[in-house]
């Protein structure tokens, strides 16, 4: 438990930090800051797997699944590769959602900040339930690792259609709740209207940036599963994951379309992680198996999305 309390305490310590000092202005993330954050963030969450195995070797932690020091280390890279890989679809969504409610840049770090946090509680929630229904019903990884695999069927075969913030349920449903105003006024959420407080368009696409997370955790908490349902291993892989969420938005979102080929490195590693969760009871996949099969997808995914963009501007050349 002790454990538990430093983890979040720390992580709560440097969300305070990154809105109180490291961004206590609004500004214009340029590429250079967020492609340093986004170096710091991989980098801080590589190093936290050798924290993971000293506190799997010196037992500092409830080791549900009796693993290894070596074995928890591997599945916790192993499962922040996959949160990770499976943000990019979520970075996509985010920029789509800004771009329609006309969030200038400097007001996105803040948007995106307290998006994090929700998603962080949200995710904590999944987790937990998650692990319980794993641990208390067994057949629910068949049922899992069905809906992954689908899951990838459908990036594979269906028709992708635009996301359009303004015509979302969840975007109809807040119109009807409270007043929406197209006003910016600085960062603030809300803003006093006459007689009424409305919300502003950041509290917008806060709120829907919350529920489209929700529904990107319905696939990542799953995926993760399928590597392992040690709590802690889950939950700190995914926040790391979360976290570094935010600077590789602003350093990847000018860039989305160069990694088109991602795509299907992500229906490989769902597909991957769906089957080991239905043959879960009956064969067991070796940890550097499950590691090296979602590092190599993703670098595959990557070289030939590069690859194919510098034959495509020679082209135009």
């Amino acid at each position: 438990m002790l454990v538990w309390i430093i983890f979040i305490a720390a992580i709560l310590l440097f969300l305070a930090l990154d809105l109180g000092v490291f961004n206590r202005t609004p500004h214009v993330i340029s590429s250079k800051e967020a492609s340093i954050w986004t170096a710091i963030w991989v980098a801080t969450s590589f190093i936290f797997s050798g924290v993971i195995y000293w506190l799997y070797a010196t037992n500092k932690i409830d080791n549900v699944d009796s693993l290894t020091p070596t074995e928890a280390s591997i599945k916790y890279i192993t499962g922040y590769l996959i949160e990770l890989s499976l943000s990019v679809d979520n970075i996509f969504v985010i920029a789509v959602i800004f771009a329609a409610f006309k969030i200038p840049q400097k007001y996105q770090h803040r948007v995106l900040f307290w998006g994090i946090l929700g998603a962080i509680v949200f995710r904590a929630l999944m987790i937990f339930f998650g692990v319980m229904i794993i641990n208390k019903f067994s057949f629910s990884t068949y049922i899992f690792g069905a809906f992954l695999i689908f899951t990838a069927y459908k990036m594979m075969f269906s028709k992708e259609e635009k996301f359009n913030p303004k015509k979302s349920f969840i975007y109809r449903q807040l119109r009807k709740v409270m007043p929406i105003t197209s006003h910016i006024q600085g960062e603030k959420f809300f803003i006093k209207l006459r007689h009424i407080k409305a919300a502003t368009p950041l509290f917008v696409a806060l709120v829907i940036i919350e529920f489209t997370d929700i529904l990107f955790a319905i696939d990542s908490v799953p995926a993760i599963l399928a590597i392992t349902s040690d709590p802690f291993l889950v939950f700190s892989s995914n926040i790391f994951a979360i976290l570094g969420l935010r600077s590789m938005y602003f350093f990847l979102s000018n860039m989305l379309t160069k990694f088109y080929y991602l795509k299907y490195s992500l229906i490989a590693i769902l597909s991957f992680v769906g089957v080991k969760l239905i043959l879960m009871h009956h064969v067991k996949f070796p940890e550097w198996l499950s590691l090296s099969f979602i590092a190599l997808s993703l670098i595959i995914g990557i070289y030939v999305s590069l690859k194919s963009d510098i034959k495509n501007d020679m082209i135009e050349d």
